[in-house]
């Protein structure tokens, strides 16, 4: 008979399963009504993956396309598709000549022709093509500013897309009038579709004055060419474009949800927008496990599911990622709890600067590690989850899946 333990993996494998570029961008391209001739444009880190699915399912109705993805992403040729490779997180000159041949690409065509345009996560500096004024160097000036002032991701998306000619719908924009078919793996915390990627193909809700007052608010220090590149603004609206998430935390906390109930579990899910300190997360995970096992209020076998993108605070000098830190941090919660199992994964299989993808604990956990002569507070103190959840043998490894929609954070009771 499966353990909790088991349950946890099978429903961890199906979430990654069905996060697959492969199986997402297949599922949706025969959803659709698609054309008999199709031009393909895919960018991010996933480019490629998507790409070939396309070109796997479409076949020779994909008569012309582009593939801009990270450096060492790209996995060969595909036949009829031009395959480029440029720098992330920062652009660089290979990411701008690749747009610029994917802008070659688009531009002859007519109101009768259609783009199928597959985008997933890293694609803000993929796919780029400055604005008239602003060089290579200022986006990149800009871009280190700035991370430098601590400005979150929507504001630092904001200021990109004033300075680039693709990004907040200004692709489409260039497409036009052909049609644009837009498929989105989405790695954004409530698919905000004009941040993903910075939105080459989506109305910008962002304006040029709030792009001013963001470099005001930070005292960016910029060039007059880049404070007058911010006043041109973005469109608002495009009457040429339908997009579809395939992918995305919602559906990762969906398909954990049928799997649990498939496995017998009542399922739960509790948010799909979890950002928060990651051990927090993890005592929080712990006590909502507990109480439910102590006081039956769900019924039970039950399964609480959460989505999202916790953080870390790193102050030591140990190995681990967010996923690694939230699990650690449960497990002291469940010590000595029988019947519960706490399982944080990042769906692109490979959590922080390590090769696991998070980790899976039970009420056994703490005692593991105290064999071993290690306590959870010695370990959380040093930011070292990876060495403590390998010496309980709660390390969870998948190997890179290739594909990326947040975190996957499951607490199974029976």
């Amino acid at each position: 008979m499966p353990t909790l333990r088991d349950d946890a993996l099978t429903i961890i494998n199906r979430v990654i399963e069905a996060a697959l570029p492969e199986t997402a961008v297949t599922k949706q391209l025969r959803a659709l009504d698609l054309p008999e001739r199709l031009t393909l444009v895919t960018i991010g880190k996933a480019a490629w993956r998507m790409a070939r699915a396309a070109k796997t399912e479409l076949g020779e109705r994909v008569t012309q396309g582009i593939v801009i993805t990270k450096y060492e992403h790209s996995l060969g040729p595909i036949t009829g598709l031009e395959i480029f490779e440029a720098a992330h997180p920062l652009p660089d000159a290979a990411g701008i000549d690749a747009t610029r041949r994917a802008l070659d690409i688009v531009q002859p065509l007519g109101r009768a022709d259609t783009v199928l345009f597959l985008v997933s996560g890293g694609g803000s500096a993929l796919f780029e093509a400055p604005v008239a004024g602003v060089t290579l160097d200022d986006l990149v000036l800009v871009n280190k500013l700035l991370l430098q002032s601590g400005a979150n991701i929507v504001e630092i998306n904001t200021i990109r897309k004033h300075l680039s000619t693709v990004k907040g719908g200004r692709f489409a924009e260039q497409v036009a009038p052909a049609r644009v078919i837009s498929l989105v793996l989405s790695d954004v915390l409530g698919d905000r579709l004009d941040s993903i990627a910075s939105g080459p193909a989506y109305p910008d809700s962002t304006t040029s004055a709030e792009a001013l007052a963001i470099v005001q608010k930070y005292r960016l220090d910029l060039p007059a060419s880049i404070r007058d590149a911010l006043r041109t603004e973005t469109p608002k609206s495009l009457n040429n474009v339908a997009t579809h998430i395939i992918g995305s935390v919602r559906v990762s906390t969906g398909q954990a949800s049928a799997t649990a109930r498939e496995l017998g579990y009542s399922p739960l899910v509790l948010t799909t927008t979890l950002d928060c300190e990651a051990r927090e997360a993890g005592r929080f995970v712990a006590a909502i496990a507990r109480d439910v096992a102590a006081s039956g209020n769900l019924p039970r076998p039950c399964a609480v599911i959460l989505g999202g993108e916790t953080v870390v605070n790193v102050k030591g000098a140990g190995l681990g990622g967010r996923n690694q830190e939230l699990a650690l941090a449960a497990a002291a919660g469940i010590s000595g709890v029988d019947g519960v199992v706490v399982a944080s994964v990042g769906t692109d299989g490979t959590d922080g600067p390590t090769d696991a993808a998070g980790g899976l604990v039970d009420g056994g956990t703490v005692g593991r590690l105290a064999a071993k002569g290690l306590t959870v507070d010695q370990l959380l103190g040093n930011n070292d989850a990876y060495h403590g959840l390998a010496a309980s043998g709660d390390l969870l490894k998948t190997g890179p899946t290739g594909t990326n929609v947040n975190d996957l954070t499951l607490a199974l009771i029976r």
